[in-house]
């Protein structure tokens, strides 16, 4: 399946919507664009940049198991 992103005039906008209705959801999904879409896709992008150019830090099971045991017990008092 493709992407594609389109800005609309106000003036076609509910005739494009109505047309794209037409269409099942195995041949075409509307994705609207919120505010957390966008800020999700932003972060994303980040995120993606910094593991390209190498400056992502991870951690192994043991220090994400340690991160998991201080949090729940912060949160149980």
């Amino acid at each position: 399946m493709q992407t594609i992103r389109l800005r609309v005039n106000e003036k076609v906008y509910q005739n494009l919507m109505w047309f794209l209705r037409k269409f099942t959801k195995e041949e075409l999904e509307i994705i609207e664009e919120d505010d957390t879409f966008t800020a999700t896709q932003k972060e994303l992008r980040q995120d993606l940049t910094q593991l390209e150019n190498g400056e992502a830090d991870f951690i192994d099971l043991d220090q994400l198991d340690q991160e998991l045991e201080n949090t729940l017990k912060r949160y149980e008092a």
